[in-house]
């Protein structure tokens, strides 16, 4: 396989389709080409995951509260009621991650 320059169907620009991201495709399977370049691609995908555009998170309203756990301030995506201890990040993180095991 030889590199091979293919032009992005959103923004009208050659990218390079080179022969190691060919043979990526070969071995996963995929039978068409990329018709977008990669930046298109990256863009494509933070939209259909919700950020970049009006209802992306950005947009989302966030809540100050104190860490359950650790004790310090942080900012969560509801509002706390009370009822139940609210962690940080990693505090959060630590405590699913110790709960899996």
């Amino acid at each position: 396989m030889e590199d091979k320059y293919l032009v992005c169907k959103d923004c009208g620009n050659e990218f390079l389709f080179s022969a190691s991201e060919q043979e990526f495709y070969a071995e996963k399977g995929f039978e068409n080409e990329p018709g977008r370049c990669p930046s298109c691609r990256k863009a494509r995908k933070q939209q259909r995951n919700g950020y970049g555009n009006s209802r992306g998170r950005e947009d989302r309203q966030m809540f100050k509260t104190i860490c359950a756990s650790c004790g310090q301030e942080t900012t969560v995506p509801f509002e706390p009621t009370g009822d139940r201890p609210v962690y940080c990040r990693d505090c959060f993180q630590a405590r699913r991650n110790s709960s899996y095991r």
